[in-house]
C-alpha cells in the first residue's frame, strides 16, 4: 500500500485555485486534479490581480502558485504570496514552479509559502503535496528542501536536538506526515506529534514549514 493509498483524506473537498501565466498548464493540472474525489478546482488566475480577485470570491483552502508569472522579476509572484498568506483567513499557498533556484525557495517560505515543487514531479508527488499542505503540513520535493538548506549559512549559536528529534527533521523536510514518519521511526503518531512540538518550540516556529526553514538555516538538515 502506497503513502496515498492509506493517507486520511479530508472529510470536504480541498478547495483549490490554480494561478499560473500559461493556460495549457492550468488546463493539465485541472485535469489532472478533478480526478480526485477529495480535491475541488475553485478558480483560476493568470495575473497577480486575477489571483488577489478570485481568492477573495471563491476562498480556497490552497493556492497553487507559479512564481513566475511574467517575464519579469520573480518579485511579483513572492508579493502575491505575501499577500495571500496575510489575508484573514487566508489560503495555504503551495509554490509550484518550472524554476529550482536556491533564493527563490527561501524567498516563498519566508514569504509566507507552506511548500514548494517544482513542476517535473510525478502525479502522486504533487498530490502527496496538496494533501499534506491541506493538513496544515510542510511540503518540499527533496530538491526544494536541498536548496533551501544549501542557501542558508551556520549561525554560531543554536538550539541542541536529540537524535530522533533531527531524524523526524529530517522526514518533516521530506513533506512525510505524522503518520509516514511515525511508521518510517517505528513510533506512534503521537510520539511525532510530541517530537514535533518540541522541534517547533526550539526553533520558535509557529508552523512545520517554518520549522523546516529555521532548521536549514540553522545547517542542522
Amino acid at each position: 500500500m502506497t503513502a496515498e493509498q492509506h493517507e486520511p483524506l479530508p472529510t470536504s473537498a480541498v478547495r483549490v485555485v490554480l494561478v499560473d501565466d500559461h493556460a495549457i498548464v492550468r488546463q493539465g493540472l485541472r485535469s489532472i486534479l478533478e480526478r480526485e474525489p477529495d480535491l475541488e478546482i475553485v478558480g483560476e488566475a493568470s495575473t497577480a490581480a486575477e489571483a488577489l480577485a478570485v481568492t477573495e470570491r471563491a476562498r480556497p483552502d490552497i493556492v497553487l502558485l507559479d512564481l513566475k508569472l511574467s517575464t519579469g522579476a520573480d518579485a511579483e509572484g513572492l508579493e502575491l504570496c505575501s499577500r495571500l498568506t496575510e489575508r484573514c483567513p487566508g489560503p495555504a499557498v503551495l509554490v509550484l514552479t518550472t524554476f529550482l533556484d536556491d533564493s527563490l525557495v527561501v524567498g516563498a517560505i519566508q514569504h509566507g509559502a507552506r511548500g514548494y515543487v517544482v513542476k517535473d514531479v510525478d502525479t502522486t508527488e504533487l498530490l502527496r503535496s496538496i494533501r499534506a499542505v491541506a493538513r496544515n503540513e510542510s511540503a518540499f520535493d527533496s530538491r526544494s528542501a536541498a536548496a533551501m538548506a544549501r542557501s542558508m549559512r551556520l549561525p554560531t549559536d543554536q538550539p541542541s536536538f536529540t537524535e530522533r528529534e533531527l531524524k523526524v527533521l529530517e522526514l518533516l523536510a521530506r513533506g512525510l506526515s505524522n503518520r509516514d514518519i511515525g511508521s518510517r521511526l517505528y513510533i506512534s503518531e503521537t510520539t511525532v506529534k510530541f517530537h514535533v512540538r518540541n522541534i517547533m518550540r526550539k526553533l520558535d516556529a509557529a508552523s512545520r514549514a517554518e520549522a523546516v526553514y529555521e532548521a536549514s538555516k540553522l545547517g542542522v538538515i
